[in-house]
C-alpha cells in the first residue's frame, strides 16, 4: 500500500479521503460498508491493481473523510461518489460496493449523472421496510458508542473472536476503520432506504449481484431482481455471510474478475 496515492477530494463541501493505485488503466471505484473504510479493500485492490486504477474512498463520517453535521442518507453518499468521479476525471468507471456501499453504488448506477461501465453489488442493504425499522430501533448506535470508548486491542479481540476465519490483516483494517467511524454516520440507517426494485429497474449497465448463503439479500430476492432486469447476473457464495468480501476473499475475487472481464469485452 506504500506506493498508493492517499489524498482528499473536496466534494459537496465535504473532504472525501481516498486511496488510489493509479496508472493509465480502466478505473474501478470500491465503496465500503458502514463502519468500514476504503483501506479495508486493500487485499482486493492489490489483486486488481495490475489491470485497474483502483480508487477506494472513505465515505463521509468514515476513515479520514470529514464529518459534516448532517447529510448521511444514501442520496448524499451517492452525490459524493458522483462528485469524486467527476473531480478525479474517472472515465466510465466500474463501481463495486459492499453493504451500504452496494446500495450507494446502485443509487449512482440508477442515475445518469455520470457514465459508468458496470456495477457490482456485494450483499447491498436491500432490506425490507420492516427490517430497516428493526435495525434503526436496535441498540447498534449505543453499541458503537461503547466501542468508541474501548481501545484498539479490545476491538481486535472482539473481531477475532467473532470472525476467527478472517485474515489478521483484514481484522486489523476493520478494527481501525470501526474506531474511525463517527456516530453521525449511523444516520444512514434511518428508514426508508431507496426502493431496491426501482433502483435495479433503472440501471442500464451490466450488474453483478453477489450474495452469501446467509446475508441480507436472499436468493429469492436476487431472482426477483434478475427477472426485473436481465442485465443483472447473480452469483451466490454459499459459505459466506454479509461480510462476504472478508469471509471468502478468494471466491469473491474470482467472481469480481469474471464480471470485470465480461464488461471489458463489451
Amino acid at each position: 500500500m506504500t506506493n498508493w496515492m492517499s489524498a482528499v477530494c473536496e466534494v459537496n463541501g465535504v473532504g472525501i479521503h481516498y486511496l488510489r493505485t493509479g496508472g493509465c488503466k480502466p478505473p474501478l471505484v470500491l465503496l465500503h460498508g458502514l463502519t468500514a473504510s476504503g483501506a479495508c479493500w486493500s487485499p482486493l485492490a492489490r489483486a486488481l491493481e495490475g489491470e485497474y486504477d483502483v480508487v477506494m474512498p472513505d465515505a463521509r463520517g468514515h476513515g479520514n473523510s470529514s464529518t459534516p453535521l448532517n447529510g448521511y442518507r444514501y442520496e448524499n453518499h451517492a452525490g459524493d461518489v458522483v462528485g469524486l468521479i467527476q473531480g478525479l476525471g474517472l472515465a466510465a468507471p466500474v463501481l463495486l460496493g459492499h453493504s451500504m456501499g452496494g446500495m450507494t453504488a446502485a443509487v449512482v448506477a440508477s442515475q445518469i449523472a455520470v457514465p459508468i461501465r458496470g456495477v457490482i453489488l456485494a450483499d447491498p442493504t436491500f432490506l425490507s421496510s420492516r427490517r430497516q425499522r428493526e435495525v434503526h430501533e436496535s441498540d447498534v448506535v449505543q453499541h458503537h458508542r461503547r466501542l468508541l470508548s474501548s481501545g484498539k486491542d479490545d476491538v481486535l479481540a472482539q473481531l477475532r473472536a467473532r470472525h476467527p476465519h478472517r485474515s489478521l490483516e483484514v481484522i486489523n483494517l476493520l478494527a481501525e476503520a470501526r474506531l474511525q467511524t463517527r456516530i453521525d454516520a449511523f444516520d444512514v440507517l434511518t428508514p426508508l432506504n431507496p426502493e431496491n426494485h426501482q433502483l435495479v429497474s433503472a440501471i442500464h449497465v451490466p450488474i453483478l449481484l453477489v450474495i452469501g448463503g446467509n446475508g441480507v439479500v436472499s436468493l429469492d430476492t436476487a431472482r426477483e431482481l434478475h427477472n426485473l432486469n436481465p442485465r443483472l447476473r447473480v452469483e451466490q457464495i454459499p459459505d459466506a455471510g454479509h461480510g462476504l468480501p472478508y469471509d471468502q476473499p478468494d471466491r469473491f475475487e474470482a467472481v469480481v474478475w469474471s464480471f470485470l472481464r465480461s464488461v471489458a469485452e463489451r
